[in-house]
């Protein structure tokens, strides 16, 4: 069994499940920070180990400036005396990644969760001087978040290299779903936590060395994910692997009918957890792909 402790940059030792938590809207899309908070206490009640507000289901790229703050602080509000809050701060912008960075430190976010800047090209030069001032600009950990297929960016492992070198850099959180990058990172980088970013390699990221992972199933059925991996924690890999194809069930179901981020609030209103909708152009399942993703979610045996 691979070592997957949390590495000793990371001053969190961040491990285990942190669900990246999603944002409540009303009706008329307007955020609803306590109906956001309370999905955050949905998932601490359930056992996780973490959360991550502000990332791909927290819908994060739909949002202005001061709601991203204003839900930091409403999530840190909720859970941060129970659980590590490591907040979603990237934008595009060097300069308005750093007002969020400095925000969520000074609301008590535990630590901050950097996106690779996206919508224009990143060189070397660029990602690290990015990352550079974002970390001298708080002292709480950085933790950077690696999906090039929604940035457009990908960082080579000699870039991850240089940034490394960065001293308060934790960890990674990676989302790439290249493997051999992932396991290539994590051999040359001990030091560093590495977070799997995706549903579909949950048991591959915990047997080639993460400490963690940032699961949306967990979103919902926070309960599976933390039985996946607290089976593999405590060595019984055979069920871990049970849990993982159970897992991948639950993830084609919230696909049912398109994207799978309608599936999370979809499927979290069948466990009586109303979130709302998403905020356009994101919606949520219609009425048969909804009764389609029920059927499946049952013969699976999680609601």
């Amino acid at each position: 069994m691979s070592n997957h402790d949390p590495g000793a940059a990371d001053p969190l030792s961040l491990r285990g499940v942190v669900p990246p938590t999603v944002t409540a809207f009303r009706e008329d899309e307007s955020v609803d920070y306590e109906t956001t908070a309370a999905h955050a206490r949905f998932v601490v009640d359930r056992g996780v180990h973490g959360v991550f507000p502000l990332g791909t289901n927290g819908e994060f790229p739909l949002l202005s400036g001061p709601e991203r703050d204003r839900i930091v602080e409403a999530v840190v509000d909720e859970v941060g005396d129970d659980v590590p809050v490591i907040a979603g701060v990237g934008a595009p912008s060097t300069y308005r990644t750093v007002a969020h960075a400095e925000h969520a430190e000074s609301v008590g976010a535990d630590g901050i969760v950097v996106v690779t800047p996206y919508y224009y090209p990143l060189d070397h030069d660029g990602a690290l001087e990015h990352y550079r001032r974002v970390a001298e600009a708080v002292d709480v950990p950085v933790y950077i978040y690696h999906i090039p297929s929604k940035t457009g960016n990908e960082l080579s492992l000699e870039t991850l290299a240089d940034l490394a070198e960065i001293d308060t850099l934790a960890g990674v959180k990676d989302s790439s779903k290249d493997v051999p990058w992932l396991a290539q990172a994590i051999d040359s980088h001990p030091d560093l936590t590495f977070l799997a970013g995706s549903d579909s390699l949950i048991f591959t990221g915990l047997e080639i060395g993460c400490s963690g992972l940032v699961s949306a199933v967990a979103n919902v059925f926070p309960e599976l994910v933390v039985d996946c991996y607290e089976a593999y924690d405590a060595g019984n890999e055979g069920r871990a692997r049970e849990l993982q194809s159970e897992i991948f069930r639950v993830r084609d179901a919230f696909k049912t009918g398109g994207a799978y981020m309608s599936g999370v609030k979809t499927a979290l209103r069948m466990r009586d957890f109303d979130a709302g909708p998403l905020r356009s152009p994101l919606r949520l399942k219609d009425d048969d792909s909804a009764r389609e993703m029920r059927s499946r979610l049952e013969k699976i045996d999680v609601l």
